[in-house]
């Protein structure tokens, strides 16, 4: 099989220039098939603040309201796709950006209220998995946006975490997929002020133990999640790095 590897970068990277382009040179110099997915969520935080929106945040997750949605479709589909795009281009990495929407890549469901209304989130229902394959045959590096659509016209905001986990595991049939989550930390850490603290190896039972203690928290919480159903989904190998890292093997490995 192929090898195909997908890496989410998140956190202070996508906000920070010298990181997010030392990042960007990494990626171009992995071999095989690629998928890049970034977040941007720092970036949609500080304009929703300059525009006067709060931004409420659940478990890591964001509540995206009507308007909410407009700033992060301008922050996720516009400046740092269109801008993450331009600079693998600048690095011969003949890349596309994609929001969910764009070929019908990825459709969603709106999440439906239990006990909190996550507002314009959406849950991914499919992964165009035919279609991702025929771009990467033709060694065009798809640049996902954690934005999906829910086919009725509806924009959504997505984890994109999720979205990296839920492409590696549609695209697992047809590559041999490697999974990199990676954001300005060394891995996951037993504490989070440590950065020599990292946890090499996590299984779900280490992962509940150390949830209940309180050591993995907040966003760190859906990344575990998304890890591990990859992995029982067929995805051959998720790592959780530093961005410098990504070619080096060192972090949290998920097994």
């Amino acid at each position: 099989m192929t090898k195909l590897t997908i890496v989410k970068v998140g956190g202070k990277v996508v906000e920070e220039e010298d990181a997010l382009n030392g990042l960007l040179a990494d990626f171009s110099m992995i071999e095989g098939s690629r998928i890049l997915v970034h977040g941007g969520g720092r970036l949609a935080t500080k304009l929703s603040a300059r525009l006067g929106l709060e931004s409420r945040m659940i478990d890591g997750r964001r509540i995206t309201d009507a308007e909410t949605l407009k700033v992060v479709t301008m922050v996720y589909g516009g400046w740092v796709n269109r801008m993450v795009v331009a600079r693998l281009q600048a690095l011969n990495v003949n890349a596309i950006g994609l929001t969910g929407a764009d070929m019908n890549v990825i459709r969603s469901v709106k999440r439906p209220v239990e006990t909190i209304d996550y507002g314009f989130v959406g849950d991914v229902e499919e992964v165009n998995a035919t279609l991702l394959t025929m771009l990467l045959r033709q060694d065009i590096v798809p640049v996902l946006s954690p934005l999906t659509h829910d086919g009725k016209g509806h924009l959504l905001n997505t984890n994109a975490d999720t979205i990296a986990a839920e492409t590696a595991k549609a695209l697992s049939k047809t590559f041999d997929v490697t999974l990199v989550y990676c954001f300005e930390k060394s891995g996951v850490l037993r504490d989070e002020q440590d950065d020599t603290s990292v946890i090499p190896q996590m299984d779900k039972a280490l992962f509940q133990q150390y949830m209940t203690d309180g050591v993995i928290q907040g966003g760190m919480i859906p990344k575990l999640e998304n890890a591990f159903r990859a992995i029982e989904a067929g995805v051959r190998k998720v790592l959780i790095t530093r961005a410098s890292d990504i070619n080096s093997g060192n972090g949290t490995l998920i097994r």
